[in-house]
């Protein structure tokens, strides 16, 4: 494990996602400006020493936009990520529990509830929930959440099957342990590593979902800076003022990418 973390791969991707962190929890150190403040005799101006990220149409701190975004873009995926991982994890785990005729029906109803979820694109379930509850970060966050849970219930439910037919697991039972105490103290921690790779794994994939209900215009309301919008603004400027969707979309990739790195050093040595 430390012979992958000192990977210089692995060290630029623990770098970018400290500096996201950073950027989500105190934006102010980075960029102390006003993100929604713009001055319209700068507008539109290319990267440069003042701007490191330009300017946008109406004069605003593209960088500052960028920085002050992460909150909103990184904490509605952060969400949808625990949404997931509770909800189909729970699912799973009391899927994977059940014992006799009655659970073995339960247990087959239940999943393939959960393969018809997993069948359903995980964008098309998230615009319903938008559509349902209204606009906003949250919104777009439950719908990935429950878009994923699909997923946490089918890795939660092999793994406490695989756990369960272990010696430990099955002398434990023999001895006259409860069922919930087997399943508390010997099962769940057991079975809960693969789950959390999963979770980083799929945090990446959180964050270019929630960016993209965004950018179709189903998350936060301008003038809210998030990564996405500010991708989708730019739009009519493309061929003009390239950074305006070039540099909000290059934070978002590098911070995907980074994430995806850990999770698969983290997966590779659970």
């Amino acid at each position: 494990m430390r012979a992958r973390l000192l990977r210089p791969t692995t060290l630029l991707s623990l770098a970018i996602v400290a500096l996201a962190a950073v950027m989500a929890l105190a934006p102010q150190l980075l960029a102390p400006g006003d993100p929604l403040a713009g001055d319209p005799s700068v507008r539109l101006l290319a990267p440069g020493g003042g701007h490191l990220f330009g300017t946008d149409a109406l004069g605003r701190d593209v960088y500052t936009r960028v920085v002050h975004g992460a909150f909103l873009s990184l904490a509605a995926a952060t969400a949808a990520v625990l949404v997931g991982g509770l909800v189909g994890g729970a699912v799973g785990l009391v899927c994977g529990a059940l014992r006799g005729r009655v659970g073995r029906v339960v247990d087959f109803i239940v999943m393939r509830f959960v393969d018809v979820l997993i069948a359903v694109p995980g964008i098309l379930l998230a615009l319903i929930v938008v559509a349902t509850l209204g606009f906003g970060a949250w919104s777009i966050a439950l719908g990935v959440g429950l878009g994923a849970a699909g997923s946490f219930a089918r890795v939660m439910r092999a793994q406490v099957l695989r756990v369960r037919g272990e010696e430990y697991v099955e002398a434990a039972s023999t001895l006259g342990v409860s069922p919930l105490a087997v399943l508390g103290r010997h099962i769940l921690p057991n079975a809960m590593r693969p789950v959390l790779a999963m979770a980083a794994l799929e945090l990446g994939t959180a964050i270019l979902s929630v960016s993209t209900i965004s950018f179709l215009g189903f998350g936060a309301q301008p003038p809210a800076p998030e990564w996405g919008a500010l991708v989708s603004d730019g739009r009519d400027y493309i061929a003009t003022a390239w950074w305006l969707t070039v540099l909000p979309g290059a934070v978002i990739v590098c911070v995907v990418l980074a994430v995806t790195r850990i999770a698969r050093v983290i997966g590779v040595e659970r």
